[in-house]
């Protein structure tokens, strides 16, 4: 199946708009089976009292990159929720710009493990994490687009 490119449009759209990515200014800036790119521009407002980006942000990238990695394998109606995510903080970072790479490693009908690597400006790693995530039938997106082109 093919992913209908309107519909992924319309993933990052509804992304970019709900309270909490707008909040920290992180977006999809690429979609794909078993892939995605979220994307985030550092400010003063995901500094911890150190000086350093908060951890809470370097979890939210690893979170939404693994959970937008394996999205695209579910069937149409199904949604997604986290069962476990791990991480290890591997370099603090200060200011720049963020890139969080995810990858399903497994996609299943009812679990799929994926990963993810936090990179800063100079693609020095940053932080990297794994996620464990449950099939969820009947809780896919509304989002009046069909996921797949018809072939």
């Amino acid at each position: 199946m093919t992913p209908n490119p309107a519909y992924l449009q319309a993933i990052r759209d509804s992304v970019r708009r709900a309270p909490y990515p707008e909040l920290i200014g992180m977006t999809i800036e690429a979609l794909a089976f078993d892939s995605c790119r979220i994307e985030l521009e550092l400010g003063e407002r995901h500094l911890q009292p150190f000086g350093i980006v908060h951890g809470g942000v370097l979890a939210t990238l690893i979170d939404t990159a693994t959970f937008w990695a394996a999205f695209l394998r579910l069937p149409e109606d199904a949604g997604l929720v986290n069962v476990d995510l791990k991480l290890n903080y591997l370099k603090a970072v200060a200011h720049g710009h963020l890139r969080a790479e995810g990858h399903c490693l497994r996609a299943g009908r009812q679990l799929s493990y994926t990963e993810a690597s936090v990179f800063d400006a100079a693609g020095e790693l940053v932080a990297h994490g794994t996620s464990t995530l449950m099939a969820l039938p009947g809780k896919g997106l509304q989002l009046g687009i069909p996921k797949f082109l018809a072939e």
